[in-house]
């Protein structure tokens, strides 16, 4: 007790109805705007196709989007990969067309104003992988959910089970809401950035749901918020530590590792400093509103009859 008493106290849930508040306008605004305006989805989801050449100068993206565009190509997207001569074209779905055919005559497209281009990668995706890719990368975020419940139910008890859940799936809107919102590309690589949030996510709330079980027991007189806010005091040293270097290299990634891991590496950017704070502040937020108490977690004793003489 002597130990508790040292600790810094910040009144965190003092503000948890202005968090929790906040969130929900955030989340309003996310799902508000993945159905009305969507996901820009990658390839890997829509179908298309993807293909990586090289000039010997600086590319003019401007004139090669035009110049594809104008040859019927739809709207391709073009930009640059890792340096200016180096550039990924992603076409979508073209119909009645062989990949062979569409990746000459694209070509051809591109030789006609440089003839220093060259063909570094191809990359094709039928429209019914990516539908299929969408369906099962939906389904698996759906088991690990529920995978993740029945897992701290468990452990801990339902109240900290429904904290857990409303953690991660505010979570996966948040971050999912963020790339819909600025029309970054989403494709197997963000997704799987999205399954890593929710286990960053997981294991900062089990952290923190652990101390909260070992206080109820030895600070029993005390009320569950005192008790949350004194968990979640113990263990910001930890949570913060973490968090930043985890962003340390995240940040690294994303600058310094090129196109094909930015977007992996923004992801789990916003998903960290979401975890981090959904731990905080929905996870507990929400076993305190469900009104968790020391005797959710105290094991009931039982009786035991002496049938010897």
């Amino acid at each position: 007790m002597a130990l508790l008493s040292k600790t810094p106290e910040i009144d965190f849930m003092a503000g948890r109805k202005i968090a929790v508040s906040v969130s929900a306008v955030i989340l309003v605004v996310a799902l508000a705007s993945i159905l009305i305006r969507g996901m820009n989805f990658g390839i890997d989801f829509t179908g298309g196709l993807l293909l990586e050449v090289g000039y010997d100068g600086p590319a003019n993206l401007t004139e090669i989007r035009e110049s594809l565009a104008a040859e019927g190509f739809g709207t391709p997207l073009v930009q640059n990969f890792g340096t200016t001569s180096d550039v990924l074209v992603r076409l979508p779905p073209q119909e009645e067309q062989d990949a062979g055919v569409i990746r000459d005559s694209l070509l051809d497209v591109l030789a006609a104003r440089d003839s220093s281009v060259e063909l570094r990668r191809i990359e094709f995706v039928g429209q019914q992988v990516g539908e299929d890719l969408t369906e099962q990368g939906g389904l698996a975020m759906l088991i690990a959910l529920i995978l993740i419940f029945i897992y701290v139910m468990l452990r801990f008890r339902w109240k900290f089970a429904a904290g857990t859940i409303s953690a991660l799936v505010h979570d996966v809107i948040v971050v999912v809401g963020f790339f819909s919102i600025f029309g970054f590309g989403f494709d197997l690589t963000v997704l799987a950035a999205v399954l890593a949030t929710i286990g960053y996510s997981l294991n900062d709330t089990i952290v923190v749901f652990d101390r909260i079980r070992e206080n109820f027991r030895l600070m029993r007189r005390d009320s569950a918020e005192s008790i949350i806010n004194a968990s979640i005091n113990q263990m910001l040293g930890r949570t913060m530590i973490t968090s930043m270097t985890t962003l340390l290299v995240l940040t690294s990634l994303y600058f310094l590792g090129g196109e094909a891991v930015s977007n992996f590496a923004l992801a789990l950017i916003v998903g960290v400093i979401v975890g981090t704070y959904s731990s905080i502040y929905i996870a507990s937020a929400s076993a305190l509103a469900l009104d968790v108490s020391p005797v959710d977690l105290i094991p009931q004793k039982r009786e035991e009859i002496d049938d010897l003489p």
